[in-house]
């Protein structure tokens, strides 16, 4: 296994290359008014989405200790989609509509779940089921809402809702977010790291597990809401990344929290970058690459890493 020095050099020298590469990338080459106005600002959306996504993929594994837990396959992006859509349709801030959907998806996902959690303190490959119907639910009222969007904004409307970073202008709040939730993940990070010995064992040890649980719930979901509302909905990086760094050894949540917030913005960053320079000059949506990519990488991750 790597060292922790080689595993955060190894972050942070991919994160410099992925971002120079998307910076220079393009018919301009290096123009520093396009870099300015247009590279720039989009390189910036997209890290802070990719870290706000991988965080807030490593928070619904704890809540529910699956690894396999994730704010899309779980519900919680289509429920801050449907937020979103909501609030487009009435006139509202995108980020209230997607903050609140989000949250009220993942208080129903908890909802439900409360029972076999209760029963078996694990999170039971019944409780992922459960997120993939309530995603396929949200799935539906989305595209429902869709029929209700005036024709000039539905195009724009469906490619939002697989993600696109191509009008992203979100002037650092996506990184801001990010930050706060990585210091509430550093604060509580021995409070977490006994959350995931069981609930049991974590009240023993003297933690107060309900209003942690909360905390964490609330935290994820107003990561996953303000990425939704600038980026649309994109999956996977909060389930390749935090998997691909405990299979290289990281089971601290400081250490974990930390280099997934990094990993989580250069994958986010690189998608973006093949996403605008695969068909150029046709952009494709990056959620739709993540999905192409990620996949893959998680089955091959699960086929080579240990059990």
């Amino acid at each position: 296994m790597p060292t922790p020095v080689l595993r955060w050099s190894l972050a942070i020298g991919a994160a410099t290359g992925v971002v120079l590469a998307a910076v220079l990338a393009g018919s301009g080459g290096w123009d520093p008014e396009l870099v300015r106005l247009l590279r720039g600002p989009r390189v910036l959306a997209a890290a802070g989405v990719g870290a706000l996504l991988a965080l807030a993929g490593l928070v619904m594994q704890v809540l529910l200790r699956n690894p396999l837990a994730d704010p899309y396959v779980l519900g919680t992006s289509g429920g801050a989609s449907v937020g979103a859509l909501g609030a487009l349709l009435l006139g509202l801030p995108l980020w209230a509509g997607a903050g609140g959907g989000a949250l009220a998806a993942g208080a129903l996902l908890l909802l439900l779940a409360r029972s076999a959690l209760a029963a078996s303190d694990d999170a039971s490959p019944r409780l992922i089921l459960v997120g993939a119907m309530l995603a396929a639910l949200f799935g539906a009222v989305a595209t429902l809402l869709l029929m209700l969007t005036p024709d000039e904004r539905l195009r724009g409307a469906i490619f939002w809702l697989v993600g696109d970073l191509s009008a992203a202008q979100d002037r650092g709040m996506a990184g801001v977010g990010a930050l706060a939730l990585l210091a509430l993940l550093c604060a509580r990070g021995r409070s977490v790291d006994r959350l995931m010995l069981g609930t049991e064992a974590a009240g023993l040890l003297g933690e107060p597990v309900r209003r942690l649980r909360l905390e964490l719930l609330v935290a994820a979901s107003l990561a996953v809401g303000l990425a939704v509302s600038t980026a649309g909905a994109i999956g996977f990086v909060g389930l390749v990344v935090p998997q691909a760094w405990r299979l290289m050894g990281v089971h601290d949540t400081r250490e974990l929290a930390g280099l997934s917030a990094i990993g989580g913005a250069t994958v986010l960053v690189a998608a973006d970058l093949l996403a605008r320079t695969a068909v150029a000059p046709m952009e494709l949506p990056v959620g739709a690459v993540m999905a192409l990519v990620g996949a893959p990488c998680f089955i091959a991750l699960l086929l080579r890493g240990p059990r």
